[in-house]
């Protein structure tokens, strides 16, 4: 059973953005969330998306998921063209090949920790009915929470929501995970464990962009790349690499 990505290791670039450029309407005129962004990632890097509120890093996270579209330039993900899709075929990608973690979990609280994490089977049929428990399971057990499987989310700790939270993106074994703040809602302890979680996977083969402000986070990730005014001003590997 694959856990984890779907995607080819032995691959070069996941991630390949050419003059993307986000620009919103407001009343004092056009507004540029981000102007002409050139970057690529690899597969298997941990990229820390660091800089200023208003600098354009939530709307490049959006960018990536397919949640948003750039007003020009091209976008290109595990060899599909998301500028190109239709709205349709845009649900359908996103709902396979990426893996979304939010600040505060969204986990839903009617639903257990396994039947949260079985959800993104539910929804894109990604995997055969009788296999989808087990396969929640599994990734709970490798999240270090299974013992949570039958726990609604009020009945769990900050870190263990998180944690499951983690399992749901995986559901669906995307190409990439896309963090927003993952740790923002976590102590300083908790953050630790769930960066370490993060950084594990990515030895595991995966890839992980994470929008951060926090220091600590940085750390963690193989490369910070850091916007200001939907620029990119610097992107390096952390200075103990």
């Amino acid at each position: 059973m694959t856990l984890l990505s779907n995607v080819d290791p032995s691959a070069a670039s996941l991630i390949a953005l050419s003059r993307i450029s986000k620009n919103y309407p407001s009343p004092a005129g056009t507004f540029s969330a981000l102007a002409g962004i050139d970057l690529t990632i690899q597969r298997g890097e941990f990229v820390a998306v660091v800089g200023q509120s208003g600098s354009g890093k939530s709307t490049l996270l959006n960018l990536l998921a397919g949640i948003d579209r750039p007003s020009s330039g091209e976008i290109v993900v595990d060899g599909q063209a998301l500028h190109a899709l239709s709205e349709k075929a845009l649900s359908v990608w996103r709902g396979r090949s990426i893996g979304i973690v939010f600040q505060f979990f969204q986990l839903l609280p009617t639903l257990t920790a396994a039947e949260n994490v079985m959800l993104p089977m539910d929804f894109c049929n990604r995997w055969p009915v009788r296999e989808r428990r087990t396969r929640a399971l599994a990734l709970l057990d490798r999240l270090g929470v299974v013992e949570q499987a039958d726990k609604l989310p009020a009945a769990l700790s900050g870190g263990q929501q998180q944690r499951i939270a983690v399992a749901r993106a995986l559901a669906n074994a995307p190409a990439i995970l896309l963090a927003d703040e993952p740790t923002g809602n976590l102590d300083s302890r908790t953050s630790q464990s769930l960066l370490a979680v993060l950084a594990d996977l990515v030895r595991d083969g995966h890839t992980v962009v994470m929008v951060t402000h926090e220091h600590a986070a940085m750390g963690n990730a193989t490369r910070t790349v850091t916007l200001a005014d939907g620029r990119i001003v610097d992107s390096k590997a952390p200075s103990h690499a």
